[in-house]
């Protein structure tokens, strides 16, 4: 029998290696609008003001960041379409280079790239109530976005920028790994996560409780274990019960997993790090 997790479960703060501390954080305060909510030693918790979002850990000597390794991307979840344009006009004003922008029909999206290369999305989800599902499943797409519309969210209400909106989350993982089915058996079978999409063992989706997606995966390759980006992100559980049977159910698996202070830790099978905490 799968295990299903918690439809509750939510994901939390992403763990990254970058090159230079200092660059990376006028790029995370100036332009994604984050602040620094601490900092130890090498290691700065950025977030908008309520949990943890990025953890930068500096190693100047960490290879570079290689397309179709490791993290696709992390996305960060705006809570509103007003807060997605001033995202965008902020990226203008400081004409931080793009990478795409699309609407998803669940969602509007922006991608850029930090300054070592790891990918980000900005997103806003469309109500559930106008998610569409033709023939049974949800319908995820890909069209442009529609900038002029999206600016004219902030051109109603022009503000100062000011950060990120405080209710900003870590909204969902996408993740290269070695072999999609592989992938699939590991955040199914084992982690509990309900399948969305499968696009031909390429590309699928997995979420709790309805949601689009919380985990993407994709074909790609292992990151190096010393490379820049993804050390590890969090999965957060919304009991402490739920985390125990989680985790009791990876161990009857056999998963390695590794209990800290601050969570429980363990790799996907493409070793991507990850965190569960409760």
């Amino acid at each position: 029998m799968t295990l299903r997790i918690h439809p509750d479960t939510t994901l939390g703060a992403v763990a990254l290696t970058v090159a230079n501390m200092n660059r990376s954080l006028a790029f995370y305060q100036d332009i994604i609008g984050l602040q620094i909510h601490a900092e130890n030693g090498d290691t700065v918790h950025l977030g908008a003001g309520k949990d943890d979002l990025l953890v930068l850990t500096e190693n100047k000597k960490a290879s570079p960041v290689r397309m179709g390794r490791g993290l696709y991307h992390y996305a960060i979840l705006v809570p509103s379409r007003y807060e997605l344009a001033k995202s965008l006009v902020r990226f203008i004003e400081t004409e931080t280079p793009l990478q795409g922008a699309s609407d998803h029909f669940v969602s509007e999206a922006i991608y850029l790239a930090d300054p070592d290369g790891t990918g980000i999305e900005v997103y806003r989800d469309r109500p559930r109530d106008e998610w569409t599902y033709p023939g049974g499943m949800l319908n995820i797409g890909t069209v442009a976005m529609d900038i002029q519309g999206v600016l004219d969210e902030y051109r109603a209400n022009p503000t100062e920028w000011t950060g990120l909106h405080p209710d900003t989350q870590m909204g969902h993982m996408h993740l290269h790994v070695t072999n999609v089915v592989e992938g699939e058996h590991f955040y199914h079978d084992l982690m509990g996560f309900d399948p969305i999409i499968n696009l031909g063992g390429f590309m699928s989706f997995l979420s709790a409780g309805g949601y689009h997606h919380h985990i993407g995966i994709r074909q790609g390759m292992r990151a190096a274990p010393d490379a820049l980006g993804l050390r590890w992100y969090t999965i957060q559980l919304p009991t402490t019960a739920a985390l125990d049977g989680l985790v009791k159910g990876l161990r009857a698996a056999n998963v390695e997993v590794r209990d800290e202070a601050d969570g429980v830790y363990l790799h996907d099978p493409a070793g991507n790090g990850i965190r569960l905490i409760a």
